[in-house]
């Protein structure tokens, strides 16, 4: 039987060359035309015909196009059909929409001729684009400078876009400070548009060469209330500055940013510096906005860097017996023989703690921390295994392992409070008071301690712990009395086991100072409505006819009455009940949603809310020191180092990556367990 070939139904071939993706086959009769997606023109479009036509007319029309040839790409691979996204990365949020790369769907077809085109939907190459997206590569990363003379990063980027111009370090410099200048302008106008007021960090960077450096950062809660951090100013200073000239460097600061009048609190991160700085600076920021008296700029000083003091008092006080358990763990671990002998004494003294003894990192306090903690766990053990092993010279007595003892229950408080202050990048102000007054409960029960070395350390540290709290005990109480989880209540709950019998009189301090703060505010509003310009107050003023003889009663009835709405703006906050307490309260939301209810008092929760209580960034929180400015940054002129920094700042936190660059600062990250 004959099978005949015209039996059988013919299916047309399937298109594969990526040519394809440019035109559009079309059928007229018994003629297929090939026609040019970006010019309409018609080609042949027969199987028989091939494709070698339709490339050379692709070639032509892109270059009539303007689209850059030079990212047009031949291969010839062998894939399975694969879909690939390629998508443009862009700095610049104010370009044309038509300026930006379109994505385009790519397919890698299993049989490519070498001479097919692959579009990824590219536009015209940019050198001035390509030199400022480098440029903010290099400071939204904390890349060298130098970097650009680096012979890898020329053959990579020759081999990406040989159009490129290449530049030197100089012609880098200033295309940083370029788009320093840029950004700067928007952080400005973002500040100064800001209603609320302007809270002021102050923090002491160093480098390796010893050298010191002034960080000025502006803490704020803007119309969405959400807190902002923005550093300012980047000041190296000369090393005949002294803390004198501290004051100066600060109010150049507030005139450059033209927020002396907005300042509401001043944050320094050593609570040891004079007190008449701070002074100073309120007697002439007063002479601009006498309104306010200069006991309302707050004083306040780092609760990071109070902690990290009280820990290197305890670390140097048990020194001698933190070296002798160091020596002990590295003889124990210095044979597997040793160690079995001690692992074995540790089972037959019935220790199941599943902690194995480690060195610490004395960089990092928190690995002393926990190295204490694990060998206390075996201090029997230790003394077994000396009875035992005659080799075994760091014996430490009965006495020592309970001073080790006791500074270990210090140090798991402050690591908890610290866990605590560093949870979040940006805390409010009210989750410092509990924590600072749990502390100061426990300073008051450790100094009654028999033992003289426990009542001496103590006593210490309770001495420059009382040197904080007489700063800033106030402001810590006034910020969680604006926590509607607290009230005045967390106040008593504490001031009565802090002060006993005197307590009442502390509270009443507390609720002076609140009150005063309050009409402060109030009388801002009320010179607001009557068209004065005062920084940092939203409240809407009222517009009058010029006919109105009813005007002047309008400002009577408006002076009369505005004392009792206002005080009973916070008067009706604190006697109404108390908002439950829950772990995903957000303070901040609270306010925002409530700032109809209390107008007066929500503008000033704003401004508490947002003062830093502590200049200690998280990641540095267990650290031994402050901040260590890298060498790159350190060798750059004061003017560059400051642009690099600050700008940093800005984009990471406009782009919404709010880890820390490792390249301003050094941080051990390893424990030795050597």
């Amino acid at each position: 039987m004959e099978i005949s070939n015209d039996s059988g139904i013919k299916k047309p071939k399937r298109l594969t060359s990526v040519v394809w993706n440019h035109f559009e086959r079309v059928r007229k009769a018994d003629v297929c035309y090939a026609v040019c997606v970006h010019c309409n023109k018609k080609l042949s479009g027969s199987s028989n015909s091939g494709t070698t036509h339709l490339r050379n007319h692709l070639i032509r029309c892109l270059k009539r196009s303007n689209f850059d040839v030079s990212q047009l790409l031949a291969a010839k691979r062998r894939k399975k059909d694969t879909a690939v996204s390629v998508a443009n990365l862009s700095y610049d949020e104010g370009q044309a929409k038509e300026e930006y790369i379109k994505p385009t769907i790519i397919k890698f077809e299993p049989e490519h001729k070498k001479d097919e085109i692959i579009n990824f939907g590219g536009r015209k190459f940019d050198q001035e684009k390509s030199r400022l997206d480098l440029a903010h590569m290099i400071i939204l990363h904390g890349y060298p400078l130098n970097m650009v003379e680096h012979v890898g990063f020329k053959v990579f980027v020759k081999n990406l876009q040989p159009l490129f111009e290449f530049m030197p370090n100089s012609g880098i410099e200033v295309s940083c400070m370029e788009i320093y200048m840029k950004e700067k302008q928007k952080v400005y106008n973002m500040i100064n548009k800001s209603h609320g007021r302007i809270n002021l960090s102050i923090e002491m960077w160093s480098s390796v060469e010893s050298c010191s450096y002034l960080c000025i950062a502006a803490h704020y809660i803007d119309e969405g209330w959400t807190l902002q951090k923005k550093i300012l100013n980047f000041v190296t200073l000369d090393p005949s500055h002294t803390e004198d000239l501290l004051p100066e460097v600060i109010i150049k600061c507030l005139n450059e940013w033209d927020i002396d009048c907005k300042l509401f609190a001043l944050t320094l991160d050593d609570f040891s510096i004079d007190g008449d700085i701070t002074l100073r600076i309120k007697q002439q920021i007063s002479e601009k906005r006498s309104f306010i008296n200069t006991r309302q700029l707050l004083d306040i000083r780092s609760a990071g860097h109070l902690l990290s003091s009280m820990v290197q008092d305890a670390t140097e006080a048990l020194h001698e017996v933190i070296e002798k358990i160091r020596d002990s763990i590295r003889y124990i671990r210095s044979s597997q023989v040793v160690q079995g002998k001690f692992n074995e004494i540790a089972q037959q003294a019935g220790i199941n703690s599943q902690k194995a003894l480690f060195l610490d990192f004395p960089a990092q306090w928190k690995s002393t921390y926990l190295m204490l903690e694990t060998a206390v766990e075996y201090k029997t053990v230790f003394a077994l295994f000396q009875e035992q092993d005659s080799s075994y010279s760091s014996a430490i007595s009965d006495e020592e392992w309970e001073w080790a003892t006791s500074v270990t229950g210090y140090l798991k408080l402050i690591v908890e409070i610290t866990n605590v202050f560093s949870g979040n990048r940006f805390p409010t102000a009210n989750i410092y008071f509990p924590e600072i007054c749990d502390i100061h409960i426990q300073l008051i029960d450790w100094c009654r301690s028999s033992d003289n070395f426990i009542s001496s350390l103590a006593m210490k540290m309770k001495g420059r712990f009382d040197k904080y709290w007489g700063k800033c005990s106030t402001a810590l109480a006034v910020a969680a009395i604006l926590d509607p989880r607290f009230k005045m209540k967390l106040v008593e709950y504490y001031y009565s086991q802090i002060y006993g019998s005197t307590a009442l009189d502390r509270i009443k301090e507390v609720s002076g100072v609140i009150k005063e703060l309050f009409n402060a505010y109030s009388i801002c509003s009320t010179m607001v409505d009557q068209g004065s310009t005062l920084p940092g107050i939203s409240l809407p003023s009222s517009s009058y006819d010029a006919r109105d003889r009813l005007k002047g009663f309008d400002k009577f009835l408006h002076e009369t009455s505005q004392s009792q709405s206002m005080a009973s703006d916070l008067d009706k906050y604190l006697e109404e009940p108390i908002f439950p307490r829950n772990s995903d309260f957000n303070i901040l939301n609270w306010w925002r949603v409530h700032m109809p209810r209390y107008p007066i008092l929500s503008m000033m929760a704003r401004d508490i809310l947002g003062t830093p209580m502590s200049t200690m960034a998280p990641e540095l929180a267990f650290g031994i020191g402050g901040r260590v400015l890298d060498p790159a940054r350190a060798a750059l002129n004061p003017d560059t180092r400051q642009a690099l920094i600050c700008t940093h700042d800005w984009l990471q936190n406009e782009s919404g990556d709010l880890n820390q660059s490792s390249s301003h600062f050094a941080l051990p990250l390893l424990i030795d367990s050597n």
